[in-house]
């Protein structure tokens, strides 16, 4: 019986040559902040010295997309800032990652109206959730040390990914509003 072949899929030289890039993308993260509310008071409590985020090696926030490779979008958004946070999603270089911190950003918090995203994974892939309202500094650092495993697990190069294309307009029908019966004595005050 003849022997085949086997495929080898990674060796030695180009098994390291990944992990070491993957190590200098994930211990050289710069986020881009978009905070629009108090998540953005608890981000900024993430980069204070109480909490270190410099030991993960995001301490160095970019206000420049083309600068960033994390994005972080903390905060309540409207429709109408929706195409710029778009707009500085597309100008971030690949490969990039995209946090979504707080209830507001992630499902629209409670604001059910018709001017808030109810979520910014309507418009843009979102790699990590942070939940809170608003989420805790250790929170957020947990979120950033789950994108540092998202590099660690992704090859050379990275997947490209594409945004979702679907158009800037809410996807929920608001509640409608309720109707208080009017006592008789107000009735008749306002009548």
């Amino acid at each position: 019986m003849p022997v085949e072949p086997t495929a080898l899929t990674d060796n030695f030289l180009t098994l390291n040559l990944k992990k070491a890039v993957n190590w200098c993308r994930r211990s050289s993260i710069w986020p881009l902040p978009f905070a629009t509310a108090c998540c953005g008071i608890e981000l900024m409590a993430t980069a204070s010295s109480r909490y270190d985020l410099a030991r993960f090696g995001a301490e160095v926030m970019r206000f420049s997309p083309r600068q960033a490779d994390l994005l972080i979008v903390a905060g309540r958004l409207s429709i109408k800032m929706m195409p710029v946070l778009h707009r500085i999603y597309m100008q971030m270089a690949e490969p990039k990652w995209v946090i979504s911190m707080g209830a507001c950003a992630c499902t629209g918090g409670v604001f059910d109206n018709y001017a808030t995203i109810q979520g910014i994974d309507q418009f843009m892939p979102v790699d990590v959730y942070v939940p809170g309202c608003p989420p805790r500094p250790e929170t957020l650092m947990e979120g950033i040390m789950a994108i540092q495993r998202i590099i660690d697990q992704q090859g050379l190069p990275p997947a490209q990914r594409q945004p979702l294309k679907i158009a800037v307009e809410p996807t929920f029908k608001p509640a409608p509003q309720p109707q208080v019966e009017l006592g008789a004595n107000l009735a008749a005050a306002l009548s």
